[in-house]
């Protein structure tokens, strides 16, 4: 999770995803975008706030071809070392440095969560995207909402609701299908806590981890 004002300590930030207890998470929510997302291998993906560049890597792993794109010059320099297979740009997602219909898909992992205008963003998205735009974002009605709003690397995050998210959607052309799920519902580290979120189906909106794909019907 990167703040408003960029990730102060890159290798601190990604050692994260090494803990038990980042693993599982990141784990959980990686599996939740890939059984979303309606990707062929080889396609490309652009992954928009993509900080030290743990999902591009991950994106990469599972057959896509990646762009990570980062206003941050120290997360993008902590990442191009991480992993040489993606090509790396500095920018912003209000104003993406490409033109329409670029990439077959677009990506944004809690990006959205600390951007004032996530419609905009997405517009911007949906524009260069093809095929599909995934989002993946902090949920309101959730344990994680209750144990971490507001402390420590979630200051500052936006935590939203599916509904809010289909407002922003409002003005898109083509109007997208849109898909959901949730995961991270149980967000203690350990395995019971693994164990209890496998009996949970995703259609239930109580994880935390909020997973909203749109789809250009057109594309399919």
């Amino acid at each position: 999770m990167q703040g408003k004002t960029g990730i102060h300590d890159p290798v601190a930030y990604h050692a994260w995803y090494s803990t038990p207890r980042g693993s599982r998470i990141a784990g959980q929510e990686l599996e939740l975008m890939l059984k979303l997302l309606p990707f062929k291998p080889g396609e490309k993906l652009l992954d928009v706030g993509c900080g030290t560049g743990y999902f591009s890597s991950r994106f990469t792993d599972a057959g896509l071809t990646v762009t990570g794109l980062d206003p941050d010059p120290a997360a993008l320099g902590f990442a191009r070392k991480l992993d040489q297979r993606i090509g790396h740009i500095q920018g912003h997602s209000g104003a993406l440095p490409f033109t329409d219909g670029a990439f077959d898909h677009s990506a944004a992992v809690t990006s959205l969560c600390f951007v004032a205008d996530p419609a905009r963003a997405l517009e911007e998205l949906w524009r260069v995207s093809r095929k599909s735009v995934i989002l993946g974002l902090l949920y309101r009605r959730s344990l994680l909402w209750l144990y971490k709003a507001g402390r420590g690397s979630y200051q500052g995050a936006r935590w939203d609701l599916l509904d809010e998210v289909r407002q922003w959607t409002q003005g898109l052309q083509p109007t997208p299908e849109i898909r959901a799920g949730w995961t991270v519902f149980f967000p203690s580290g350990g395995a019971i806590a693994q164990r209890l979120d496998r009996f949970i189906p995703d259609s239930l909106p109580l994880g935390g981890f909020l997973v909203v794909c749109l789809y250009r019907r057109s594309g399919f």
